[in-house]
């Protein structure tokens, strides 16, 4: 918010709040000031220190801040500052553990990376990969493919998007790796390519990562459990199958015999989806030419790449009983969004449990062609890490990742809430009792400021879609009215209630929309964050474009409680 560009209305409100705690008077003492933050922000570790640094940092005219007190205009100044802004100010750093293993966060995870379009003729670029690590995301894909001259090449395969270089994308993703985040970036590689340039990709990575690349298990390692994102900081982790290896002792320096992969033990769980996209990339042809359906080849590792393998092997889901059985902590699999949500929705339980100790990537149907997104939610509602999405793709499904991921500091990595990490209590979350008391949320959604004007350059007519996404029976939408032809002060007043039995995995989302019609409404500015960094009180909301752009000056004032 700009401060101090408050429209009319808004500054009737805070005017209005000003003047029912200065009990009469035209300034508002610091001992009025701290029982405001105590009894409508709900500030409740606030003292009067406290109330004295906002009077410093908001104030300026002289003589109110001589008496410790706050003039209307300084208090206007101090609500529409980041200080009263409905995400939690807190979380704008890293302020959770990052000590525990991988396996224990939500990781920011893109689905082919390299595209900025659709899956068939979309155009390939080595931007896709700097705005992906821009936005904090941890988890990139690079599709490889033998190219010319033993160069490998980055594209789908089997379409018409266009290639890049495999040393190109590398290049890209040292120089932006660390850029907002210093917790380990993880490359999910597909590979297509021969023994022979999967030897060039395993050269590339060594020589243009250097240090950054991991190459050999950590000095410290913990018994039975992936390093944690401390342990990892600044480093780049190759996600991908694996010779397997006669070891020994598991981490011990001796040597290993390598043997060829057997393909049913250690392919990838991407049957069904490479099936599905296989089959409609077949049909593309097929429209196109005609000729012999496209076979797929076996792919073999090469050693080289192989051995940079270290905590993110690849290999093929069976069960979840197979996976307790037989999996390593260091062993990942990756499934297609119709077979994770057929498992979340019959054995949801044992889902969660997997995920307390291995990593799972989920990733879009290969029928989605036009690049579009899964809703996440559901994905995370099992605690899975990686849930892949079309970064490209803006909507919801985008708003969503966004919110989640900008807790943290934006770091790309969120520690998963207690309820998904507990032993002794198992979590299904299709089931709706989760506690005895669910948590009541009021939000009152007062006014508008500054919103866009509509496409035909006319103020709009506007109301509010509030909507909570977590587990199945705490995702509900509601509505304001409507306003009409106020796209400056547009006042809503209107109560909004939620019950919400798991708040650790609810988001919230404000959307603005316009009403073109009875029965439809265009989308205006949105804004996502988690129940946990909603604060309580009078709030401002920083309302974003479609592309996650910020709106400022747009904005809404909003009234938050919860019990």
């Amino acid at each position: 918010m700009k401060k101090g560009t408050a429209p009319p209305s808004r500054r009737a409100e805070i005017q209005h709040l000003h003047q029912s705690h200065a009990s009469g008077q035209t300034v508002l003492p610091a001992c009025a000031l701290l029982r405001f933050l105590h009894e409508k922000q709900m500030e409740l570790t606030a003292n009067e220190e406290t109330a004295e640094s906002l009077i410093d940092r908001y104030e300026i005219e002289e003589t109110a801040r001589d008496n410790r007190s706050m003039t209307f205009e300084g208090f206007l100044r101090f609500m529409e500052s980041k200080d009263c802004c409905v995400f939690d100010q807190a979380h704008t750093s890293v302020y959770q553990p990052m000590d525990r293993p991988l396996s224990n966060y939500f990781i920011s995870t893109s689905h082919n990376t390299y595209l900025t379009g659709d899956q068939i003729v979309g155009k390939s670029h080595l931007y896709a990969y700097a705005c992906a690590l821009r936005k904090g995301c941890r988890c990139l894909e690079i599709d490889c493919w033998d190219g010319p001259d033993m160069e490998p090449i980055v594209y789908h395969g089997y379409t018409l998007t266009t290639k890049i270089l495999f040393k190109d994308v590398i290049t890209t993703v040292k120089q932006h790796a660390f850029e907002v985040s210093a917790y380990p970036v993880i490359l999910s590689l597909e590979n297509h390519c021969s023994e022979e340039q999967q030897e060039v990709m395993a050269m590339y990575l060594i020589s243009i990562l250097g240090e950054k690349l991991l190459r050999t298990p950590l000095d410290h390692p913990t018994a039975e459990a992936l390093p944690s994102p401390n342990d990892l900081k600044y480093k780049i982790l190759i996600k991908n199958k694996k010779l397997r290896a006669h070891i020994e002792t598991e981490g011990a320096s001796g040597t290993e015999a390598e043997e060829s992969v057997d393909e049913d033990e250690d392919e990838e769980d991407d049957n069904e989806e490479e099936e599905e996209g296989h089959q409609t990339k077949t049909k593309f042809w097929t429209t196109r030419k005609a000729g012999s359906p496209m076979k797929k080849k076996k792919v073999a590792e090469a050693e080289a790449l192989s051995d940079l393998v270290i905590y993110t092997r690849s290999v093929k889901f069976h069960s979840f009983s197979h996976s307790k059985d037989n999996q390593n902590y260091c062993e990942n699999t990756s499934m297609a969004e119709k077979k994770a949500r057929k498992l979340a929705k019959a054995s949801g339980a044992d889902f969660v449990q997997h995920n307390q100790t291995f990593l799972s990537r989920i990733y879009p149907a290969g029928s989605r062609t036009s690049s579009s997104n899964y809703n996440p939610q559901e994905f995370w509602n099992v605690g899975s890490q990686l849930v892949a999405l079309n970064f490209q793709s803006l909507g919801l499904a985008m708003d969503l990742n966004d919110g989640r991921f900008q807790d943290n500091g934006g770091c790309g990595y969120v520690l998963k809430p207690s309820v998904l990490m507990s032993s002794q209590r198992s979590f299904d979350p299709r089931c709706s009792q989760h506690r005895l008391k669910p948590i009541q949320l009021l939000l009152k959604v007062i006014s508008g400021s500054n919103l866009p004007s509509s496409r035909s350059g006319k103020p709009l007519d506007s109301f509010v879609r509030v909507e909570t996404h977590g587990i199945a029976s705490d995702s509900r939408r509601k509505n304001t009215n409507s306003v009409k032809n106020n796209s400056l002060t547009p006042r809503w007043d209107t109560d909004i209630n939620f019950s919400i039995s798991v708040p650790e995995l609810c988001l919230i989302r404000f959307c603005v929309r316009e009403q073109t019609g009875l029965l439809s409404s265009e989308f205006v500015g949105q804004y996502t964050l988690p129940f946990t960094s909603l604060k309580k009180g009078y709030r401002w909301v920083p309302l974003r474009s479609r592309d996650g752009c910020s709106l400022d000056p747009a904005s809404l004032f909003v009234f938050v409680w919860y019990s």
